[in-house]
């Protein structure tokens, strides 16, 4: 375990190997964002995927525009603490800067499964407390939750907001469900559960895209099945729609688009007494 908090430093021994060569979920998301945190074999991937699909920068940025604005809306609500699963590479403005614009005291702790990233990410990070970056498993909340890292800025006992952004179209639809429904037991009422995925509508071109997108396999969830992972849950308004019109507020199916980003919040209830 390689674990990061502000003022105690790595807690890990020796160096984490380093491959350039193999393709990277974090460092092609963060290419498409527009970051620099990537290599060769990363930006070749990019740049193919944008030859088949222009627009997917634009919806790397929804999708980030609907996660920032889902975390200031838990902000809003209460929330002060945040646990990004599968954070990735931090982009600007950051989960825990996008939090503080309403909670100045929010307190965030940034979850990946690769070390690498994990150490890069550590670096990035925004100086300050209330901050953490760990190296655990986001399929195992027990293992997350009791990471020293994540113990010294996140309280058990306190409603939180779990942000998977752009993870379950990595996962089958059972073990987004079931991911979903750990997570929301490992958390007490009221907590948040913020969720992103990718949807494309033409199977021919979304063969297509996991053909050439050689970092992880893809699924492609319809709305239904990814309505079904909120089982459990209220959900904020509007609902699960586009990222653009979750961002807006706009009520009402989502467009009539091919490639689209589908998110979704909601909150866990109390349990009945």
């Amino acid at each position: 375990m390689l674990g990061v908090t502000e003022g105690a430093g790595i807690v890990s021994a020796g160096a984490v190997p380093f491959d350039r060569g193999t393709p990277n979920v974090a460092r092609i998301y963060d290419y498409w964002l527009g970051g620099k945190d990537n290599f060769a074999a990363d930006r070749q991937v990019a740049e193919r995927i944008c030859a088949l699909y222009p627009e997917m920068p634009v919806y790397i940025r929804r999708n980030r525009q609907f996660i920032l604005a889902a975390v200031r809306r838990a902000a809003r609500d209460g929330i002060t603490q945040f646990i990004d699963l599968g954070s990735g590479l931090p982009a600007r403005p950051a989960v825990h800067e996008a939090a503080r614009e309403i909670a100045e005291d929010a307190r965030v702790a940034y979850v990946d499964h690769d070390p690498v990233v994990v150490t890069h990410a550590a670096a990035l990070l925004a100086k300050g407390t209330g901050l953490a970056v760990t190296c655990q498993d986001l399929t195992d909340p027990a293992a997350v939750l009791a990471d020293p890292a994540v113990r010294a800025v996140h309280d058990p006992a306190a409603p939180a907001a779990i942000i998977l952004g752009y993870i379950v179209h990595f996962m089958p639809p059972d073990q987004a469900r079931t991911l979903i429904a750990s997570w929301q037991d490992a958390v007490p009422a009221a907590s948040w559960i913020i969720m992103s995925a990718g949807r494309n509508e033409s199977p021919e071109r979304m063969a297509e895209f996991a053909r050439s997108y050689t970092a992880a396999e893809l699924f492609n969830h319809t709305p239904q099945e990814f309505a079904t992972f909120f089982g459990g849950l209220e959900l904020v308004r509007p609902g699960i729609t586009e990222a653009d019109y979750w961002v807006r507020g706009v009520e009402g199916p989502p467009p009539e688009m091919e490639g689209w980003v589908m998110c979704g919040a909601g909150v866990k209830q109390h349990q009945p007494s």
